[in-house]
């Protein structure tokens, strides 16, 4: 069974919504500890993927200070996500696409791993995480992994004026993979969870 090297791989953070519930500020760029969320989750996921690509639609230059490529939405006026997974799939030179956010600072450092090893063993497009909490199951589909030859299909999705993710990855092959600590997935939407995290840390 052929295993995915990490250079074949690109990480897109997405950066690009409009944080309505952080009052409006650009998510990737507040302060957790002294060190903005982009570079939380630059730091978490560099070392799982042959290079980055940042994806935001406002405050660029501060974007680039980070030393990646920052690419914005190809559809205008935020559409969701899904435009996010679009930009990554379209501009990335791999033939794999990490997806993750900005803003979840503890995301697992065997990510790539994970999601890896169950797209060659189930053969499928599309991976993506998962978790049980209090006996339910959580999915996490922004935490995934895309072959590059998704973006087809996404192309053609968006054209429907659909935006859902979930409903995008039922049209592909694609496979949970079950993580153990739900505490890894936890992201920062308003300044409470953000306080709350910073307690954790301490």
């Amino acid at each position: 069974m052929k295993k995915i090297d990490v250079k074949e791989i690109t990480a897109l953070i997405l950066c690009g919504g409009q944080a309505q519930r952080m009052g409006g500020q650009d998510k990737g760029l507040i302060r957790l500890q002294n060190k903005a969320l982009v570079a939380w989750a630059i730091d978490r996921c560099k070392d799982q993927v042959g290079s980055i690509l940042l994806n935001a639609n406002r405050h660029i230059d501060q974007y680039q200070i980070f030393g990646w490529p920052v690419t914005s939405d190809i559809t205008p006026d935020y559409p969701g996500p899904l435009a996010g997974f679009q930009v990554g799939l379209t501009k990335a030179s791999t033939p794999y696409v990490l997806i993750l956010p900005c803003d979840t600072p503890l995301l697992p450092v065997d990510l790539v791993e994970r999601l890896s090893q169950a797209m060659t063993q189930s053969e499928v497009d599309c991976t993506y995480a998962m978790t049980i909490e209090n006996g339910k199951e959580q999915v996490h589909p922004v935490f995934c992994l895309l072959k590059k030859t998704t973006l087809e299909s996404l192309n053609l999705f968006l054209q429907t004026g659909q935006r859902k993710i979930d409903r995008w990855f039922a049209s592909l092959s694609h496979q949970k993979v079950l993580f153990d600590d739900p505490k890894a997935f936890l992201n920062i939407n308003t300044p409470e969870e953000l306080l709350q995290i910073e307690q954790s840390l301490l």
